[in-house]
């Protein structure tokens, strides 16, 4: 049993897919949750719902985490009101399907100003709050193809790769002052990113797997809730692939 009561996390893009499980599996164990999300009200509300039916607390954020203004609004308000920040959790992200030369200036802006820059300019506000208390945990959601890289996700594969090479760099910098920094790289995940599969598609994909299937968000929300906990602090600077012996 792992336990984070008292603990006040952050969690990005989290009212849907590996987020939302990121949000609900901190709040059974105990955790104050600050959710953000960008556009979609209906699944935040329907989230917010679900953290009510569990007993949890938490808060929703809505707004842009590419936006530098905001993030530092966001964290102030964190500290503001709760008095601290435990774990930051940058899940937010998007992704392009499609040929790396259609793709406009505007669309690489955008993929890493949300992938890339935001979980930066997080970590940047959450830092000092953290080196005050001697404390802290950054886990950082990336992919496999971070590392293997993916044919038509040229730019969803690049922003990954930034992150995974980010949060080695940051740990490194941060463990001295007590702070540790890891990424969890999962394979493919049954959520709404993958719901433009066909039938025959999806099938054709999960006999690539080696087990035999999709991750489920609850696996990964799993994983993360064991990183913040007190029985992992030697693990830092990692990228742990939750995959199912895919790569």
């Amino acid at each position: 049993m792992v336990s984070l009561q008292g603990k006040i996390a952050l969690v990005t893009g989290g009212t849907r897919g590996i987020g939302k499980a990121i949000a609900l599996e901190l709040i059974k164990e105990g955790a104050t949750v600050i959710i953000n999300y960008s556009k979609d009200d209906l699944s935040a509300e329907e989230t917010y719902k679900e953290v009510q039916e569990l007993g949890g607390y938490a808060k929703l954020y809505k707004g842009d985490i590419s936006n530098y203004d905001f993030c530092k609004e966001m964290i102030d308000y964190i500290i503001k009101t709760f008095g601290k920040i435990d774990i930051l959790i940058n899940n937010a992200a998007v992704s392009f399907r499609g040929l790396f030369m259609d793709f406009s200036s505007r669309n690489i802006e955008n993929i890493f100003g949300i992938n890339v820059f935001g979980a930066m300019y997080l970590s940047k506000e959450v830092i000092p709050h953290m080196i005050n208390r001697g404390s802290g945990n950054i886990i950082n959601i990336s992919s496999i193809w971070g590392e293997a890289g993916a044919s038509c996700e040229v730019l969803y594969s690049s922003t990954k790769g930034a992150i995974n090479l980010f949060t080695k760099s940051l740990a490194k910098e941060l463990a001295p002052m007590g702070i540790r920094v890891n990424g969890i790289a999962p394979g493919v995940i049954d959520t709404e990113m993958n719901s433009f599969l066909s039938p025959e598609e999806r099938e054709e994909l999960e006999n690539e797997i080696p087990v035999g299937r999709f991750g489920d968000p609850k696996e990964v929300a799993e994983l993360v809730v064991f990183l913040c906990s007190e029985k992992c602090t030697y693990i830092n600077g990692q990228i742990l692939k939750i995959d199912g012996a895919m790569l």
